[in-house]
């Protein structure tokens, strides 16, 4: 359904991320005569921050919190077809949400639409008629547990990651069977490498091999319990390779006096095996991050040349302000050029604006 340009299935349009319509009926000589056929208010007056997804004849619309879905029949003007309002605790939920109470989308598989909660409940709701078909409650928001980034699903999984390194929270992604099971979670900061998922010979880093218990020394203590790496933003996948990737948030506690060392594997990004679930590759962008810059902005999977060589290649611009570049396959690092050096005084200052604002 991803390559029908007139559905809109996932948030970012397909697996690699590319954010791009192939349809052409509206173009830079008929966005002129484009006029409003109707409008539809959610209600909720906070940031909106997913897409909506079209499937069919229908749109599905969601909120930030309370994050309450609509499904809009878009033969009859947006005429509610069903809505769906989660119950959720305020009080212990909404307090420790970071930042704005945002949601970032809806996903679609199997003839459901999959909500993520922000108090960590993944929902899946039947497609046509908006009701429950079943649903996990992952976190504890009593412990600064929330959600504010999409599910994925991705072939016949369903990823998941957490919010919360402002609160302590240890970073993860979750993986699901499309009826629910759980089957894996892979942790972001050190301890033992099967709650990470990463083997000590086979992951590498700088095509390097990271060895047994590979950030044991990049955090002091027991600090890695409450590491933060959380992995709220956008996934892609590489279904030929079956290699999904993400980047994991900033350390935590935020006083960098606090946790001495790289802190790995916050800031980072990652590629890991969909079915396994264990890594193949991992590379830290900014150790011992000190600024929030967080690494979760997606990864571009785009076929390039590099050196005149084609190659399968993840694009992350990271706020940090570098660009990388890394051979999807293998995590070689291609490129990483400082964005802002290359850009015309007035440029640089509009992004280190951007950068700030974000």
């Amino acid at each position: 359904m991803q390559k029908d340009p007139s559905q809109w299935v996932m948030s970012a349009g397909n697996y690699a991320n590319h954010r791009y319509s192939e349809l052409t009926e509206i173009n830079k000589d008929t966005v002129k005569d484009l006029k409003m056929a109707w409008s539809f208010s959610t209600g909720v007056l906070r940031g909106h921050e997913g897409n909506s997804l079209v499937i069919g004849d229908i749109m599905y619309v969601h909120t930030p919190y309370p994050n309450i879905v609509y499904a809009l029949d878009l033969n009859n003007d947006g005429a509610i077809k069903w809505s769906y309002e989660p119950k959720q605790n305020y009080d212990d939920t909404v307090s420790v949400m970071c930042c704005d109470v945002v949601n970032r989308g809806l996903a679609y598989g199997d003839g459901k639409i999959f909500l993520n909660q922000a108090d960590t409940t993944l929902v899946a709701l039947d497609a046509n008629t908006g009701s429950v078909i079943w649903s996990d409650k992952r976190g504890d928001p009593k412990k600064g547990e929330t959600n504010t980034g999409v599910a994925h699903v991705f072939k016949d999984k369903i990823l998941v990651g957490i919010s919360g390194g402002e609160f302590g929270v240890r970073g993860y992604v979750q993986a699901y069977e499309l009826d629910g099971k759980v089957l894996y979670r892979a942790c972001s900061t050190w301890g033992p490498d099967d709650e990470m998922m990463m083997d000590p010979e086979l992951t590498t880093s700088m095509l390097k091999p990271v060895g047994k218990d590979s950030s044991l020394n990049s955090w002091s203590g027991e600090q890695w319990q409450i590491g933060g790496g959380t992995t709220w933003g956008w996934y892609s996948y590489d279904p030929d390779l079956n290699l999904y990737y993400y980047g994991t948030g900033n350390p935590s506690t935020w006083n960098p006096a606090q946790r001495s060392g790289d802190n790995k594997w916050t800031m980072s990004l990652f590629a890991r095996d969909l079915d396994t679930g264990v890594a193949k590759w991992v590379y830290q962008m900014t150790p011992h991050d000190e600024w929030d810059y967080d690494g979760v902005n997606e990864l571009i999977l785009v076929d390039q040349k590099v050196k005149d060589k084609l190659r399968k290649t993840a694009v992350h611009f990271d706020r940090n302000g570098f660009g990388y570049t890394m051979d999807r396959n293998s995590g070689e690092l291609l490129v990483a050029e400082n964005l802002i050096h290359r850009l015309t005084g007035q440029q640089a200052l509009v992004l280190k604006q951007v950068f700030l604002i974000v």
